[in-house]
């Protein structure tokens, strides 16, 4: 059976108007149950990061900051969230979520985190929904305690990882792949070690070509022996968010053809669900089942 890891706390009560889709984990997690993908009492439920994880990636005073809603007006409006303890609560177990997803990987070859993918969180700030930055947590922990030796971010949301690739940019065994959308958010680029810049209106064809090339290079030139796979959705063509124009058949495409060809290389692949933005969120979370539905094929 497919390892799965999820959390109730995922999900909080939440400003109903506001753009960030906070019931999909939710959803997600319970379409997934009742279409019988996962089982409920198989699904794991990560515990709170500890502060010395954290801090991997990202500055003590800034957590601190976080944590007691002390940030300040400007922080939060980079931030784009409103704070409350719901927010903290589910931040500080996010990161713990994609760690132990990249565990069970190591483990089984494949295993699927139902929310992560905050690859907009810096080192001493948070931007674009992203708080803390599970990416990054994640490859600097397992390197550290020699899990793994060398780590591949592949990073398939609309949008570029620039927080992953900043926090990532000295760590040598950590090997940063974004594939994103060139005139979308952020406005101000990071460098990755591998960027893939493309344009607005791109279509199923061409964009799972630039995926397949992407991911090709990025295999060769990292050599990892863990692939953290963020299969963000807001490459959707309807996805407020997106400016791309990929069909729900080139998600699937896509999403198959990463894990497949992982799974044939015999490279462990963790995979979370990054951005999707629709507010028709029972919609999106079935496109975030995508990734799900796909790795249970394999297992």
């Amino acid at each position: 059976m497919l390892a799965t890891v999820s959390s109730p706390y995922y999900s909080y009560q939440f400003p109903t108007a506001h753009r960030f889709p906070m019931q999909k984990f939710r959803l997600l997690y319970d379409y997934l149950c009742n279409s019988q993908h996962i089982q409920a009492q198989a699904c794991l439920r990560p515990g709170q990061a500890r502060k010395d994880l954290l801090e991997l990636a990202h500055c003590p005073a800034y957590i601190k900051d976080f944590v007691s809603g002390e940030l300040s007006p400007k922080a939060l409006r980079r931030l784009g969230l409103p704070w409350s303890q719901g927010l903290v609560n589910r931040t500080l177990i996010s990161p713990n979520g994609t760690l132990l997803t990249a565990h069970l990987a190591l483990r089984d070859g494949i295993a699927c985190h139902l929310a992560g993918g905050t690859h907009h969180a810096h080192y001493n700030f948070g931007s674009g929904y992203c708080v803390l930055n599970d990416l990054a947590i994640t490859a600097l922990s397992l390197l550290k305690t020699g899990k793994a030796q060398r780590v591949l971010i592949f990073d398939c949301d609309v949008h570029q990882g620039d927080g992953t690739a900043a926090i990532l940019a000295d760590e040598a065994n950590a090997y940063t792949c974004s594939i994103h959308c060139e005139k979308n958010f952020p406005a101000r680029k990071q460098q990755s070690d591998l960027d893939i810049d493309l344009p607005k209106g791109l279509s199923d064809e061409a964009y799972l070509q630039q995926v397949a090339d992407a991911l090709d290079t990025a295999l060769a030139q990292s050599q990892a022996d863990l692939v953290l796979y963020d299969a963000g959705v807001d490459v959707y063509k309807d996805d407020p968010l997106g400016l791309l124009d990929v069909s729900l058949a080139g998600i699937r495409e896509r999403d198959r053809y990463v894990l497949t060809t992982l799974r044939e290389r015999q490279i462990p692949i963790a995979t979370v669900i990054g951005g999707g933005y629709d507010r028709d969120q029972a919609a999106l979370a079935l496109r975030h089942a995508i990734v799900v539905e796909e790795a249970a094929k394999l297992v």
